[in-house]
């Protein structure tokens, strides 16, 4: 995979998972169950029947089209899972550790409502999307309860199913064995190298474009300003120089920071330009928001939580420097710019010891 689409996928995949364990410790385990219900609900709704088209699905039976559809759509995404065939109303899927969603030990802080909603948002739902009411999903396992994978079957029952009948729990089943000879595979004519990354790329950054807007929606705009941007901030922080890294961007002044932003926002298909002074100042020109493009009705407070992700970067990159936004888009500006300066150092005190000797 590019190493740009590597960090910016690194960078968003690290924002996801800090928003989520950000509710989870501020606002607690309902709140954020709930959050991650309507993320992936709202992904369904927008993904999965174009997907399955795309993926050369729909031909097949219920069950076997929607554990199919799970199977390939998430290893596009770069995800650790499996796919068992039982039969044409039975098939299996796997995600198995590591998670991809919960990386490294942020699996640990997960409550188990918070798994059950992803697959209540999802999973249960692939059903009614199908027009097929039968349809529904039984989870066998979950990873955040310490089982070896979330795991479970899509089966297509002899009746229709009741809203809290889609999703069921049976913890004393198995799934198969995997077999990958056994499992789909994307059509290979239609599917080239350089799509399948930008595929892996799309997979993160529309994770972003659905949680920023759906914790505004459901906390409010304070809250979710607040509860987007401070993770958004920390993630920064924490994850820049890996992501610098992989660019094999080299520097720590202000020139270093914007070719850093021009390269991630390449990554996302956006334009940015630099303009620099000769006093230090940089300015960033970025045209377009693929990120948010053809979100109606998007609140101004997601660019305010998306804006402290690059905050935090410009701070791990040099505390001394300055972000500031000039100009916004989301607010009637023709492109987004932002300026780079160095802070104006502060005077320094006078030592307890320089004190003492201006005294005698």
């Amino acid at each position: 995979m590019r190493s740009d689409y590597q960090a910016i996928a690194k960078l968003y995949h690290a924002w996801l998972t800090g928003m989520i364990l950000m509710v989870v410790t501020r606002r607690g385990a309902a709140s954020a169950a709930e959050l991650v219900f309507r993320v992936f609900r709202r992904q369904h709704l927008a993904t999965f029947l174009p997907g399955l088209k795309k993926l050369g699905l729909e031909h097949l039976p219920p069950a076997v089209a929607a554990a199919q559809y799970h199977y390939l759509s998430n290893q596009i995404g770069g995800v650790r899972v499996e796919y068992m065939y039982e039969s044409d109303r039975k098939a299996w899927v796997r995600y198995a550790p590591p998670r991809w969603i919960w990386e490294g030990t942020a699996i640990c802080g997960i409550p188990s409502e918070v798994s059950q909603a992803m697959l209540r948002g999802w999973h249960a739902h692939n059903g009614v999307a199908l027009g097929n009411p039968s349809l529904g999903f039984v989870c066998t396992k979950q990873t955040v309860d310490g089982q070896d994978a979330l795991e479970g079957y899509f089966f297509e029952y002899d009746r229709e199913l009741d809203p809290d009948e889609r999703l069921r729990f049976s913890r004393g089943e198995e799934a198969p064995p995997f077999d990958p000879a056994a499992a789909p595979c994307p059509p290979a004519a239609n599917w080239p190298a350089e799509r399948l990354e930008k595929a892996a790329r799309n997979y993160t950054m529309e994770y972003i474009r659905t949680m920023v807007p759906e914790m505004i929606n459901l906390f409010g705009p304070d809250d979710g300003r607040h509860l987007a941007g401070t993770s958004a901030n920390l993630v920064g922080m924490q994850f820049f120089d890996e992501c610098k890294g992989m660019l094999g961007i080299e520097g720590e002044d202000a020139g270093a920071f914007a070719d850093f932003f021009v390269r991630m926002a390449a990554a996302q298909d956006d334009t940015a330009t630099v303009r620099a002074s000769e006093d230090g100042r940089v300015v960033i020109r970025q045209n377009g928001w693929r990120l948010m493009r053809g979100i109606d009705a998007l609140h101004e407070a997601a660019f305010d939580a998306w804006n402290r992700l690059w905050e935090g970067c410009v701070a791990a990159h040099d505390r001394h420097l300055r972000w500031t936004v000039l100009a916004r888009q989301d607010q009637g500006a023709e492109a987004f710019e932002w300026r780079i300066q160095p802070r104006r150092p502060a005077s320094p005190r006078p030592s307890q010891h320089n004190r003492f000797h201006s005294m005698r």
